[in-house]
């Protein structure tokens, strides 16, 4: 087996050695190359669907590629920069992350209000729906029902 020395007395080091070592540190290194690539190339993904619960007429289930990719909604549309009250933990939280049934202070917007008015005739989801349905889209939901659903 070929020998190499390195500067010094006393001191070989044996391709044989080497391997070895090199077979100890390889899973840790390449372990460590996988993750670290990993999160600083991808952003966060958003989920596919939301259901959003708690709602008296059902749950409401949200698509987001229905809305970003077939609608072209901006995700800034519901996804509001940060209120003083309350700062975002992240670039896109959920909305009931801050909007919940009965806000406390400093919050002042319950959910429902994040979405629509108690009527249903004004808001976030209801304008951007009365929208399109004005621009033809038959297929956008406009009653109640359309998105709540009972389980």
């Amino acid at each position: 087996m070929p020998h190499f020395r390195r500067s010094g007395p006393g001191t070989t080091v044996t391709t044989s050695s080497r391997i070895g070592l090199l077979s100890v540190l390889a899973p840790f290194l390449l372990a460590g190359l996988c993750a670290g690539g990993r999160l600083s190339a991808q952003a966060p993904k958003e989920p596919d669907t939301a259901v959003l619960t708690g709602a008296p007429l059902g749950a409401v289930t949200f698509t987001h590629k229905a809305h970003t990719k077939t609608y072209g909604a901006k995700c800034e549309s519901c996804h509001h920069p940060s209120k003083p009250e309350k700062a975002m933990k992240g670039e896109h939280q959920k909305c009931t992350d801050c909007h919940v049934k009965t806000p406390a202070a400093p919050m002042k917007t319950k959910a429902q209000a994040a979405f629509h008015d108690p009527m249903a005739k004004k808001g976030t989801c209801v304008d951007c729906h009365v929208q399109a349905a004005a621009k033809g889209n038959t297929k956008v939901p406009t009653k109640c029902a359309d998105c709540h659903k009972k389980v």
